[in-house]
């Protein structure tokens, strides 16, 4: 049986950090497990080419969520990448660190080690930040740069914010969050930079690293109290792999409390349910699942050019020229251009509300469609949610899906924000000079006006945009799953190191706080590599 040093059950965002971060120094043999492929898709390179891999069962595991009545039981996809780069194979791209007061507020539930002075120096090792601005990072692996695209529309909506009440912020990662402007995005010379360009194509290289894609995990071995190794399937061969210091699951909020429960570990509820031996508990795994939910308000302009015509007909040709010989134009668009962080009550210290705009209008928000006619469009999304759900095994099989329960919109809190947020955009497209090209309000449409139809409206409408944390949350209470060292308790030899561990929501999108994470994950276990046995 071959043996390792670490095994990393998922090549996605953290997993991609850890295999470099682990091997950097060569004194340990490093395994990653990845069930996805090589990254090889020209939809990958391309940043506009996100919206080609929403439904791309190579990349994608298109996960949904089961019914709920908060969410007038629809069925709500939940894409999670696949592959050696996860994640940052298909999302849009942005980075955004959070305010020092999510951090904080790790530190003060019990995730001693984790405030923001702390995790701050990770954020600045691992970028290189294209822009101006004191206190960012500029010699590390992740290319983060502002979005370089400026078109009319954009100008103006900023300018509105502005008049609206909104300080011009032309770096929200440096300090002060409130504001409006361009986003920031994890890109290199107009094309998508992963955390597999980053950080595992260039260990690729080393001697000991070792990567198995196609590979997928059934399990972990647990002796007693102790995790030795992990139980996979790969060209239809089941085999074991043993793990001499430590297994890490980062398999991300999703599958890492999947892969735990598979192995016996969890609510005892939970595993009897689903047939499953129970070797340890913790009832914490699974649960204290949050995520963003956001509305997109549309409004039909005129007099101006968007991304709906833009991107037809002989145009499309002509953009996709000018993005292969100068990797500029729209096809280096994400899934956000303009970004606002604004307070929804004039009492709190920082904003709770994060606006994404662009200048498109989608006939299907979930697919991407754009609609014929011109539009822009104006994503809402609560930055601190509270409302929180679970995700737990369907099965004793691993290649069935889990069980995915969101809970969104079930707080008080979260419907108010919500619904504040909505007015406030409204107000701001109908402040000029952005109120001069409206043609009309399409979605939710002029009808909107009390909070119970506002309400109603993001019920119906609403979708998740793709940060599922918290299902094996960190912290010292019982509750908890991992440690502060993101140990999992009670059991030697595993580690989790992913979104799942996230005690909290962070202010915005998590993709950054992932990476921040996986960095100081490594110099953890590192850490406990030098100590004596």
């Amino acid at each position: 049986m071959e043996i390792y040093d670490y095994i990393i059950v998922g090549g996605g965002t953290a997993g991609c950090v850890l295999a470099n971060r682990l091997t950097a120094c060569g004194q340990y043999d490093v395994l990653v497990l990845e069930a996805g492929g090589e990254p090889r898709s020209m939809w990958i390179d391309m940043p506009a080419g996100f919206s080609k891999l929403l439904t791309n069962e190579r990349y994608n595991w298109r996960f949904h969520t089961e019914p709920e009545a908060n969410t007038l039981n629809r069925v709500i996809s939940v894409p999670r990448g696949k592959g050696l780069g996860g994640s940052t194979l298909i999302n849009g791209m942005i980075f955004v660190r959070g305010q020092p007061g999510d951090y904080d507020a790790w530190a003060d539930a019990g995730a001693a080690g984790w405030n923001y002075a702390q995790v701050e120096p990770y954020f600045r090792r691992m970028e290189t930040f294209a822009g101006a601005g004191e206190g960012r990072g500029r010699t590390g692996p992740m290319s983060v740069v502002p979005v370089r695209e400026r078109y009319p529309i954009t100008q103006a909506f900023i300018e509105a914010g502005r008049n609206w009440g909104l300080p011009y912020n032309e770096d929200y990662n440096g300090g002060t969050q409130e504001g409006v402007g361009y986003y920031q995005a994890t890109q290199r010379a107009g094309r998508r930079w992963s955390a597999y360009d980053a950080y595992l194509k260039p260990a690729r290289r080393r001697k000991n690293l070792d990567i198995l894609t196609g590979t997928h995990v059934l399990g972990l071995d647990i002796e007693g109290r102790e995790c030795r190794g992990v139980r996979f399937q790969a060209g239809g061969q089941a085999r074991k792999v043993r793990a001499r210091r430590s297994v890490v699951l980062s398999a991300g909020a999703l599958q890492s409390p999947q892969l735990l429960e598979l192995s016996g570990i969890g609510r005892p509820e939970v595993l009897r349910g689903a047939g499953i031996e129970i070797r340890h508990v913790l009832n914490g795994v699974g649960e204290n699942y949050i995520d963003h939910f956001c509305t997109r308000m549309n409004w039909r302009l005129k007099g101006i050019s968007t991304l709906n015509e833009m991107s037809r007909d002989w145009r499309l040709g002509a953009a996709l020229l000018h993005y292969l010989t100068r990797g500029r134009g729209f096809l280096t668009l994400g899934t956000g251009l303009v970004n606002g962080f604004v307070r929804t009550r004039p009492e709190l210290a920082t904003p709770d509300v994060q606006y994404f705009f662009m200048h498109a209008s989608y006939a299907n928000a979930a697919e991407r469609m754009l609609d014929r006619k011109p539009g822009m469009t104006l994503g809402v999304s609560q930055m601190r949610p509270q409302s929180v759900g679970s995700i737990h095994v369907r099965s004793p099989d691993a290649r069935d899906a889990p069980v995915i329960r969101p809970n969104f919109l079930a707080s008080a809190v979260d419907q108010e924000t919500l619904v504040a947020g909505m007015r406030i955009g409204r107000q701001i497209v109908e402040t000029e000079p952005v109120r001069q090209y409206v043609v009309e309000e399409a979605s939710p449409g002029g009808k909107v006006q009390t909070d119970a139809q506002w309400l109603e409206f993001a019920r119906e409408n609403g979708q998740t945009i793709y940060h599922p944390i918290g299902t094996c949350r960190m912290g010292e209470d019982e509750g908890a799953v991992v440690d502060s060292r993101l140990r999992v308790r009670g059991i030697g030899g595993l580690r989790v190191v992913d979104a799942s561990v996230m005690p909290s929501m962070i202010s915005g999108n998590v993709q950054a706080a992932v990476m921040m994470l996986a960095e100081r994950g490594a110099d953890l276990i590192l850490q406990d590599a030098a100590q004596p046995a």
